[in-house]
């Protein structure tokens, strides 16, 4: 049997720990990381979602080599609905991503071009107002196409009913929400400072009152109406004369006014007190609209005074008057 020599009994050994120590090396590859890959994966999302310099959807790479898609855009969207106060950029953007969710229900109240009117009044109002000014706005929708709608067949076959099947234009929308986006637009640039902010939000929630009054008035008027009078002279005139109201419809729109007032209160947009104004205003303007109605629309020398002037005229009436009340009745009677 041979022996190895002594002299090479070091070497042997040096070899040894030096494989060892290469093992060492070798196997401390494989220990874990001081940081879970789930920790380090949180949180390059959030420092992602953090980032405000775009829209753009980050991406983050796996050990795999794999691509993830982060949160970011949604939680960035979410950031730009609670801006407060709201940006011409969250207002847009808010808008779209709800127009695009609600397009099913558009379609059935409103034309192609009478979307475009709504998304610019949505804008706008979400930017005077924020969310609560949008939701205003978009109950008073829902609630006007849900009784234009009532009877449809009925109201066609007596003529009354309103065109392409209830489904209105930019001259409707922009006759509903004229005085509406006046308001928006004072309240913005911040005319009469903050004093007046809190007048600018009560005209725009007493001209959608006003507004919502007239629709529900004159649609169920004319689905339910027994028997309709002309506000001038209360002689018995037929279903869908201009100026003409009746019992059944003026409730209606009387309890519509207080909805909407009512859902202003809850939203925050006015205290109870300036809900009672709205309702108020909104009827006294709703009588003055049938006034006008009757005696000059469609007549000798007012035949630019089609629906829509008639909305503006409303509306309007209906937006200064509840102003005027805050200002002349309400503060006269706190003080």
């Amino acid at each position: 049997m041979a022996t190895t020599p002594l002299t090479t009994i070091p070497i042997t050994l040096s070899s040894l720990t030096l494989r060892r120590r290469r093992c060492t090396n070798f196997s401390s590859f494989f220990r874990p990381a001081k940081k879970p890959l789930i920790c380090t994966f949180t949180s390059n999302l959030v420092k992602a979602s953090a980032m405000e310099s775009s829209f753009s959807s980050t991406r983050v790479q796996s050990s795999g080599g794999s691509s993830v898609p982060d949160l970011g855009l949604v939680q960035r969207a979410i950031q730009l609905a609670q801006l407060s106060p709201p940006t011409w950029q969250s207002a847009i953007f808010s808008n779209l991503v709800i127009f695009l969710l609600g397009s099913p229900i558009l379609v059935t109240g409103l034309s192609l071009s009478g979307i475009g009117a709504a998304f610019l009044l949505g804008t706008l109002t979400w930017r005077g107002f924020g969310p609560s000014g949008f939701l205003l706005v978009a109950t008073y929708f829902i609630i006007g196409t849900a009784v234009t709608k009532v009877k449809m067949a009925q109201k066609e076959a007596q003529g009354v009913a309103e065109k392409r099947k209830g489904r209105r234009g930019p001259g409707s929308v922009i006759g509903s929400s004229a005085a509406g986006c006046v308001c928006a637009l004072l309240s913005i640039y911040g005319v009469g400072g903050k004093p007046f902010s809190r007048l600018w939000e009560l005209g725009f929630v007493a001209s959608f009152c006003t507004k919502l009054s007239d629709t529900v008035s004159s649609e169920i008027g004319k689905a339910y109406g027994k028997t309709t009078y002309l506000v001038t002279t209360f002689k018995v005139v037929p279903r869908g004369t201009e100026g003409a109201v009746s019992v059944e419809g003026t409730l209606a729109g009387f309890l519509a006014s207080i909805l909407l007032a009512s859902v202003a209160c809850l939203l925050g947009e006015i205290k109870v007190a300036e809900a009672v104004i709205c309702v108020l205003a909104s009827q006294i303007a709703n009588v003055g609209e049938s006034v006008i109605g009757a005696a000059l629309q469609e007549k000798e020398g007012f035949k630019w005074l089609n629906n829509d002037a008639v909305n503006v005229i409303n509306i309007s009436l209906g937006s200064m008057l509840a102003i005027l009340i805050q200002q002349v009745v309400l503060q006269n009677w706190i003080t």
